[in-house]
């Protein structure tokens, strides 16, 4: 099933109160970090405390030296004034960088622990959530919206707090100097307020479109980048760099409007401070000149201070909500994968098989990849150990479902499995996990050292062993031309050729030894001679096993013990390869058509 690149966009309403909610869990979620963001804030607060005392202190400093002008300045008094007002700021200072710094690992070690989560819970989720979700927009989730939580947590929670604490603390502090300007400067602030309340709503649901377009855009990436190849093989590139196009047009225009909009908040409140200084003198003046003595220049220079401070907050406040916005998005992403139906639990499963033989019975079983489309109907075959088992039939006909209802990557919809008579349901899917070596029409290696991609989750397997093994299909020549051997650096771009890269997989196989054995077109990337020294290799490993075969090229199912034949999801037809050419049916049709065709 091919992966969603895009999913409708919801109402941006109820996409919003979504966020919200998505960012109050994920203040939940860092519940375990506490007390350390409580002394963080408490930090915050402090530094904020010694922000508001300061003007007051430096209006004294003013009003001294103003009384002082025609007659004596108090030097004692203005020593003393500013070594407290050093000391104020030197300590809201060094509260700032404590806040600052507890935060910042606070935040990381929450993003690490919802990264862990995260691959936690991809190995949880059922396989059909990757069929309907690409591994790009994954990857995303896990790391762009992580970050963009993460600089959030970091930059913004406490610096909002101690922001709401300044902003509260300055209008406290503004009316105990003088209530007239205070009014003065709160009705200027008020079109700040009213700004960002607009912005705030215009700009989320651009935040939301940004994060769902950097995930579609970085599933096409991946998807583009690990099919390469292919793209330049059916000159595609034009197509891919148009589709490219588009969803970075998107992006750009979600991130240029979002980006536009929250920047305006920034000119909005420095317009807002600007006209608050005007106002400000324009009515202390008015105060002065009418003998007014409550207004003095003191009051006047500490004013212009706090008017600065009143409408600073109101500016970090803007920028906090412009960052909680995109977390709120990046949240509410994490969270729905986090959120996702995981597979059953398995804990109270205790079935376990001991000394397996290999007896397979398909009891009715019937399966869809969607509930409304079934397309395995009643299934049934009884296989005895040791037998190997060929499932063969069209492109379609379910032959590599079987082999995944089989290993338990999909749950039935009805019948059953067994295994030796235990049903696979009554076991944890590591368990039957144990019992199958699988080797699959595509390889899979990792960025890592031949042995280790050999050896892969097995210990103790020594180099003698390795030897057997590649000697067995044909690997043994090109592991002496490497220069390292067995610990030669490999992965998956490295220059070898699909034939190399199966004949590891099967080598791989054949050390994990699990008693039942599936090939699902093993052999179909390596030549004809290769073939024929790999083939020799898995009659070896196929010796007192079950083995599950399935092969578009009949010829290498001649010596197969029972052939399925599938169509449209039933077994039409089963038997030995003589007898099955003997009825003249379906089988024979497909070899015949197949040889008849080599012939011409």
């Amino acid at each position: 099933m091919p992966p969603m690149m895009g999913k409708p966009a919801a109402k941006s309403g109820k996409k919003e109160k979504t966020d919200l909610k998505a960012f109050g869990r994920l203040l939940k979620y860092c519940k375990g970090y506490l007390p350390a963001m409580i002394v963080s804030i408490l930090f915050a607060v402090g530094g904020a405390i010694c922000t508001i005392i300061g003007p007051d202190r430096i209006k004294i400093l003013m009003d001294e030296i103003q009384s002082g002008l025609f007659t004596t300045i108090d030097m004692k008094t203005i020593v003393a004034t500013c070594i407290m007002l050093a000391a104020i700021y030197g300590g809201g200072a060094l509260l700032s960088y404590g806040q600052q710094f507890i935060m910042a690992t606070v935040t990381q070690r929450a993003s690490k622990s919802l990264r862990s989560d995260i691959n936690s819970k991809i190995n949880k989720l059922p396989l059909n959530y990757f069929d309907t979700t690409s591994t790009g927009d994954v990857l995303s989730r896990m790391t762009n919206d992580v970050d963009t939580i993460s600089q959030t947590l970091s930059q913004s929670t406490a610096n909002l707090v101690s922001s709401l604490v300044l902003f509260v603390g300055v209008l406290i502090m503004m009316f105990k100097v003088n209530a007239v300007l205070a009014v003065t400067t709160i009705g200027s602030s008020l079109l700040g307020f009213v700004g960002m309340a607009v912005i705030l709503k215009l700009s989320q649901k651009h935040f939301d479109i940004q994060q769902e377009q950097l995930g579609e855009m970085n599933g096409q990436i991946e998807e583009v980048f690990t099919q390469h190849h292919v793209v330049k093989a059916y000159n595609g590139k034009h197509a891919e760099r148009r589709r490219f196009d588009a969803v970075n047009g998107k992006l750009y225009d979600s991130n240029r409007k979002s980006q536009f909009l929250s920047g305006a908040m920034q000119p909005i409140m420095m317009f807002v401070g600007n006209l608050s200084y005007v106002l400000i003198f324009v009515v202390g003046v008015a105060f002065i000149v009418g003998g007014n003595d409550t207004v003095t220049i003191g009051t006047l220079s500490a004013f212009v201070i706090y008017s600065r401070l009143f409408s600073q907050p109101l500016g970090t406040i803007a920028q906090a909500m412009t960052s909680i916005q995109q977390a709120s998005a990046a949240s509410r992403r994490v969270f729905d994968m986090l959120d996702g139906e995981e597979m059953s639990d398995e804990t109270g499963k205790t079935a376990k098989l001991d000394a397996p033989k290999g007896d397979v019975t398909f009891e009715d079983i019937r399966f869809g990849y969607l509930p409304d489309k079934e397309i395995i109907h009643g299934f049934s075959a009884e296989l005895k150990s040791g037998q190997k088992v060929a499932i063969v039939g069209p492109t379609g006909a379910g032959k590599t479902t079987i082999v995944n209802l089989l290993m338990r990557f999909y749950e039935l919809n009805g019948g059953d499995i067994k295994i030796d008579g235990v049903s696979v349901k009554d076991m944890t899917r590591e368990g039957v996990h144990d019992l199958f070596d699988m080797i699959l029409q595509n390889t899979w290696l990792f960025d890592g050292t031949i042995r280790e991609n050999l050896v892969y989750n097995k210990t103790d397997v020594t180099d003698e062993r390795l030897d057997e093994v590649c000697a067995a299909v044909g690997l043994t020549h090109y592991i002496k031309c490497l220069p390292d051997g067995y610990d030669t650096v490999i992965g998956e771009s490295s220059q070898l050729s699909e034939g190399q890269k199966q004949q590891l997989t099967i080598a791989r196989a054949m050390i994990k030894d699990a008693p039942l054995l599936i090939l699902d077109e093993a052999t179909s990337n390596v030549d004809t001679r290769t073939e024929l020294a790999i083939q020799k290799a898995m009659d070896e490993l196929t010796k007192d096993r079950t083995s599950f075969v399935i092969a578009h090229r009949l010829s290498t199912i001649k010596n197969a013990d029972v052939i399925l034949v599938l169509k449209d999801g039933d077994i039409i037809e089963q038997g030995s390869h003589k007898d099955l050419l003997k009825k003249k049916g379906f089988y024979a049709e497909l070899y015949n058509a197949q040889f008849a065709g080599a012939a011409e």
